[in-house]
């Protein structure tokens, strides 16, 4: 029998509606006393004006009312508990992974060490103003040449790289170096106009060296013509990964970012969890998992801080989660105006409740290591990534520090994909079958079977995308990148 309604944990004051329940209906012991929607609340006990909601054995929010046993427990009645900048005290919880059977899978090795899970061509242009060049390239050599050898060429355009000025600046040129040494790229040709602040020169030179035979650069307006010049540079580069081919390794060799966006009262309870275990999993197997989405973070910080393996780590996630409400501060922008629209319609009531959920795709296991603007991912183990929680930007982020793959939870659903396969995972079965052209893997199949079947589901299909199935994102071509920008525009 499939289960209408959960109690997530034992403390909780209220449970979340699995299916649309009906007013006079009683579950957990409770007679509703009005119609609950899937992925709300309802209470289980009468809460006075003032007392805590618990949700995941946690305040998610105080009662703004005397709410009834059995009546919905949402934004009309409730508030959050969050406020400005807080204090925090370090109180380390052990945390130990159980040994797994460790998985192989077929990768690309790259000349200094690091493994790819694609072998594509990307043409990354310095400055917005030669997107359309980039394009022109790209569709140049695939009607020339196609793409028979490698796993296809492709162009990641934005609109930055002139009239940036201090750190928007710095974040573009970075962002797009990360992704020139980013492993899934078996070449590179990177675009220039020739008088934008994001100099060639520059860009090269803090670039560092690179396998020359594989990654070229081209300035257009020192070119007589940029679209045959950088067709000719393609395929010279072409020639060479060409060469590449998969080979056997073990699991522990990926990197895994993990994401969630539109999300709905299911995420934390299908998905998030799932992608949790499966975070564990990889991290018990000797790999690495990055989580990211600071914002989105805040309210369940203590939990995740408590989890760092000693107190350097925790004074790292500390200054992680104070300069990025000193950001929002600094913009004059309320700390907690979380969640959204969509997150609210799906029955996330607080950005508390939302945190809670969201920070369930970290699983269980210790915080290795806190990874800034500037760095890549080094540390074996989950690891803590700098950057907002929107969607685009995020992945972006995830990618550029490393990450192979993104493990994406949704409960609204959405279409888009980043430079890295991008894997969609349903909180629920209506939109697995609803936006079966977007979605990867069903979460939702939790509720009719148990999370240990759908992990390994889950391990078979990243093992299977790591080898080269596409996802979703990949078949549709919504491959795109979003940079980032805190500062001022010229």
């Amino acid at each position: 029998m499939v289960k209408k309604t959960i109690i997530i944990n034992a403390l909780d004051n209220v449970a979340v509606a699995l299916t649309d329940l009906k007013k006079g209906e009683a579950y957990e012991g409770v007679t509703l006393i009005e119609d609950i929607t899937k992925g709300h609340k309802f209470a289980l006990r009468a809460i006075k004006a003032g007392e805590n909601v618990i949700k995941y054995g946690n305040p998610i929010a105080h009662a703004t009312q005397d709410i009834k046993a059995g009546e919905h427990v949402h934004t009309h009645n409730v508030k959050t508990n969050l406020k400005g900048e807080l204090e925090y005290t370090y109180h380390k919880v052990e945390t130990g992974l159980k040994p797994v059977k460790k998985r192989t899978v077929m990768v690309y090795p790259r000349a200094n060490g690091d493994v790819g899970i694609r072998n594509e061509l990307w043409v990354i242009p310095t400055v917005g103003c030669v997107n359309g060049q980039a394009k022109l390239i790209v569709e140049t050599f695939r009607q020339k040449y196609g793409e028979e050898g490698f796993d296809g060429v492709f162009t990641y355009t934005h609109p930055y790289g002139c009239s940036q000025l201090g750190e928007d600046h710095e974040r573009t040129k970075l962002i797009l170096q990360k992704m020139v040494r980013h492993p899934n790229a078996g070449g590179v040709l990177v675009l220039g106009l020739g008088c934008e602040n994001n100099q060639m020169s520059a860009f090269k030179e803090s670039l560092g060296k690179v396998d020359e035979a594989r990654v070229k650069f081209l300035v257009c307006q020192e070119s007589d013509d940029e679209i045959s010049d950088g067709v000719e540079l393609l395929r010279q580069i072409a020639q060479t990964v060409k060469g590449d081919k998969r080979v056997e390794r073990d699991i522990s060799c990926l990197k895994v970012g993990l994401k969630c966006g539109g999300s709905d009262g299911l995420s934390g309870i299908t998905a998030n969890p799932l992608v949790g275990r499966f975070s564990d999993y990889i991290v018990a197997a000797g790999g690495t998992t990055v989580l990211s989405e600071v914002p989105e973070m805040f309210g369940a910080e203590q939990l995740l801080m408590n989890r760092a393996k000693d107190r350097k780590t925790f004074e790292k996630v500390v200054k992680l989660i104070n300069e990025f409400k000193e950001y929002f501060i600094r913009n004059g922008q309320e700390v907690y105006e979380n969640p959204s629209p969509g997150n609210k319609a799906g029955g996330i009531t607080t950005l508390e409740d939302k945190s809670l959920g969201c920070t369930q795709k970290s699983g269980s296991g210790p915080v290795e290591d806190v990874v800034f603007d500037d760095g890549f991912v080094t540390s074996k183990g989950l690891n803590l990534l700098n950057g907002p929680g929107n969607d685009m930007c995020a992945v972006t982020n995830i990618a550029a520090a490393g990450c192979h793959l993104v493990l994406f939870t949704t409960g609204r659903g959405t279409p888009f994909g980043g430079f890295v396969p991008t894997v969609k995972i349903a909180t629920n079965s209506d939109l697995a079958a609803k936006k079966a052209n977007w979605i990867d893997f069903n979460a939702g199949a939790v509720l009719e079977s148990d999370f240990d079947t759908q992990l390994e589901k889950l391990i078979d299909l990243v093992v299977d995308i790591a080898g080269g199935k596409k996802t979703k994102n990949e078949l549709n071509h919504t491959k795109e990148i979003a940079i980032f920008k805190t500062g001022v525009t010229l």
